[in-house]
C-alpha cells in the first residue's frame, strides 16, 4: 500500500480511503464487514464517513451504527484505521429543534459528535470533518469548538469538505491568527467529468498545505462499463444524462467520451473504472482517492488501479477526451 502524510501534519494515510456513503444500500452488512476487512490486510488504513449516511429520511446514522457493529467485533477492527465522519448536515433529532439545521454552531458540533461516537462505539475520531462550509457562523465560534473537543482528545485533526477556494484560504488565515493547525485536508468531487477543482480549489489546497482528497472518483458510477450498458438494479444504471460541477452534458457527447475510454482501456488492456481511477493515483496533488466499493472484487480491482503506470501520452490522451480548464487560474483562461 501506498501511503502520504496529511497535509501539513506527520500523519500517514493510505492512498486508497475507503468510502462508506453506500453501505447498506447497495449491499448488506456482511459484505460491508468483508470489504473492511480486506481493506486491512491490503493495508489500506484510511476509512471514510460521516453522521448523514445512511439511506435517506429516516435512515441518517445508519452507517455509523454500522461501523460500531463492526469495530465490536475486536481484533484491533477499531484501532487499524484513521476514522473521519463529518457534522454539518440535519440530522432529524427532534430534541435539538432548531439548532438541528445545516451549521456549524459550537451546539452543532459538540452535539454531533457526541451522537456520532455513541453510535460508532468509540471514545474518538483521527478526523472530524465539516461536510459543507459555512458562512453564518463566526470562526471563533466554530475554531473554539474544534480547539475543546481536540483539546478533549475525542479527535486529533479536523478537515473540511466541499469548501470553494476562497473558503480554502480564509479557513487558514483564521486559523493562523490563532496559532492554531486549522484544516489539514479537503474532500472534493473529482473525476475525469469533473475536473473544475484544478482551476482555484486544487492549487489553494497546495499553497496551503491542505491534503486534497478527492471522492466520487468514478462519478457515480458513470466511468464505468455499466454507464454503456446499464444492468438494472446497478448504480449508475439508467443515468442517460450525469450533471456535475462543470455542468450538464447532453447523451451524445457523454457516449463519445465513454466509449473513447472503453477503447482507450481496452488497448491498455484495462478496465474503464481501472483507468479513470489510475488517473487521479498517478496525480501527484491528490492525497488520497475515497472509493465507496460495492463488493470486495471492486476493492480488488481500486487496489490494482493504484499499481498501474499511465504513461504521459497516455494522460495527454485523457486530457483530450476529458478536457479539463486548462490548468489553475489565471493561466487557464483563454486569451489572458
Amino acid at each position: 500500500m501506498q501511503y502520504v502524510t496529511e497535509g501539513n501534519t506527520g500523519l500517514k494515510v493510505s492512498r486508497i480511503a475507503i468510502g462508506t456513503m453506500t453501505f447498506g444500500k447497495y449491499n448488506d452488512e456482511k459484505a460491508c464487514f468483508r470489504i473492511m476487512d480486506m481493506a486491512r490486510d491490503y493495508g489500506i488504513n484510511y476509512l471514510d464517513t460521516g453522521n448523514l449516511y445512511g439511506g435517506g429520511v429516516g435512515f441518517k446514522g445508519r452507517v455509523e451504527e454500522m461501523l460500531g457493529r463492526y469495530f465490536k467485533q475486536g481484533g484491533d477492527r477499531r484501532e487499524s484505521f484513521v476514522l473521519n465522519t463529518k457534522c454539518f448536515q440535519p440530522m432529524e433529532y427532534a430534541p435539538d429543534g432548531p439548532n438541528d439545521a445545516m451549521g456549524l454552531s459550537a451546539f452543532k458540533i459538540y452535539r454531533s459528535l457526541e451522537a456520532s461516537l455513541k453510535r460508532m462505539q468509540t471514545d474518538h475520531v483521527e478526523m472530524y470533518t465539516t461536510h459543507h462550509c459555512e458562512e453564518d457562523t463566526n470562526w471563533d465560534e466554530i475554531y473554539g469548538a474544534y480547539e475543546t473537543i481536540i483539546g478533549q482528545g475525542k479527535t486529533y485533526y479536523i478537515g473540511s469538505s466541499n469548501y470553494g477556494a476562497r473558503h480554502i484560504v480564509e479557513a487558514k488565515y483564521e486559523a493562523k491568527k490563532r496559532n492554531f493547525l486549522g484544516f489539514i485536508a479537503e474532500q472534493h468531487r473529482y473525476s475525469l467529468f469533473c475536473r473544475l477543482p484544478e482551476l482555484e480549489v486544487l492549487p489553494a489546497c497546495r499553497k496551503m498545505g491542505i491534503a486534497f482528497n478527492s471522492y466520487a472518483p468514478l462519478a457515480g458510477g458513470f466511468l464505468t462499463e455499466n454507464a454503456l450498458d446499464p444492468k438494472p438494479g446497478t448504480r449508475g444504471a439508467g443515468h442517460s444524462i450525469y450533471s456535475d460541477s462543470l455542468g450538464t452534458w447532453n447523451e451524445g457527447e457523454n457516449r463519445n467520451r465513454l466509449l473513447r475510454l472503453k477503447a482507450l482501456a481496452d488497448e491498455l488492456g484495462e478496465t474503464m473504472a481501472t483507468v479513470a481511477l489510475a488517473w487521479q493515483f498517478n496525480n501527484p496533488n491528490v492525497s488520497s482517492v475515497i472509493c465507496g466499493c460495492r463488493t470486495p472484487e471492486q476493492l480488488e480491482s481500486t487496489v490494482h488501479a493504484l499499481d498501474v503506470k499511465l504513461e504521459p501520452e497516455v494522460m495527454k490522451k485523457l486530457d483530450e477526451i476529458f478536457p479539463g480548464p486548462g490548468g489553475s487560474a489565471p493561466e487557464a483562461y483563454i486569451g489572458w
